[in-house]
């Protein structure tokens, strides 16, 4: 039986924990593994290989290391939350008695405004993809799907056919568990409609695939590939601030922020956990309306 005080068998444990019992995302599982690991080289430089070698001297010894090192305010933040969960975890496993990161605080993270298109920009963006051939109409489909949902990008590519309800006009996204309906339009309807009709076999060809939007190879899209096709669309509408699909998740939550749709309604089409995530659209509509006032007040 492996020695579950060895630091590297510890996070393992604490890692399968979080996959079979919290049933955690993917990313976030590679997110603690990458911090604990970083922490792990850490202390294996001050000779120290067990968990329960470490005390709080050397958990606060790390802190200061990554302060040095002039580490991000949120790479640290995340660090801290990262060690006290596993401290927590093995605790609760009876590996360790007490936790060593009990008292640590993260720094304060300074919130960005999101960076986001204008209506207008968005508009110009939309138009691009041709209405001629089969990937222009499903690069129109799936850009159009995204600003109408706000859906992640992770979430877009995963869809499958089963997933949309032409009728009713909605989609039905599942993340860790958790299933949450989004509405969307009808100009994203009639995207869609036009690329299930007209274009998604052309792209399948003899394949056979379950995912609703596909390569030209038949196979579902990557994210490198949508990340393409985004670059590709923002460089002909001649926008020059650097668009990620994240930007098109933003300009979704501060244009529905903008004209009056309320926070608790666009929480749940994100799937933000805590409210105050959604809050930040609040933020950059106000910070909006300052900008205006300020430049067209004459004691602004």
């Amino acid at each position: 039986m492996k020695d579950r005080l060895i630091m590297i068998n510890a996070i393992q444990e604490f890692i399968g924990y979080l996959h079979n019992t919290k049933k955690t995302s993917k990313n976030t599982e590679v997110s603690y593994e990458r911090d604990l690991r970083k922490m792990m080289k850490y202390f294996e430089t001050q000779g120290i290989e067990k968990v329960s070698e470490i005390t709080v001297t050397n958990v606060n010894s790390y802190m200061l290391y990554l302060e040095r090192e002039k580490f991000a305010s949120s790479t640290v933040s995340r660090s801290v939350a990262s060690m006290r969960a596993f401290f927590q975890y093995l605790v609760k496993a009876k590996v360790i008695n007490d936790s060593p990161a009990e008292h640590l605080k993260p720094p304060k993270v300074e919130k960005k405004t999101p960076e986001t298109l204008s209506v207008a920009q968005m508009d110009l963006l939309l138009k691009q993809p041709s209405k001629e051939t089969p990937k222009g109409t499903r690069d129109r489909a799936m850009l159009e799907l995204l600003y109408a949902t706000g859906i992640r990008v992770s979430e877009l590519i995963t869809l499958e056919l089963d997933n949309v309800n032409m009728q009713m006009g909605y989609i039905t996204c599942t993340e860790i568990g958790k299933e949450r309906i989004i509405p969307f339009g009808n100009v994203a309807k009639k995207a869609l409609k036009n690329y299930l009709n007209n274009s998604r076999e052309a792209l399948l060809g003899i394949a056979s695939c379950d995912t609703l939007f596909i390569n030209c190879s038949g196979k579902p899209m990557s994210r490198q590939g949508f990340w393409k096709v985004l670059k590709g669309y923002a460089k002909d509408a001649r926008i020059t601030m650097d668009i990620t699909p994240h930007t098109l998740r933003h300009s979704f939550a501060t244009h529905l922020i903008q004209n009056g749709a309320d926070l608790k309604s666009v929480q749940e089409m994100l799937g933000h956990a805590d409210i105050s995530s959604t809050q930040v659209y609040v933020d950059t509509g106000v910070n909006k309306i300052r900008n205006v006032y300020a430049k067209a007040h004459p004691r602004g």
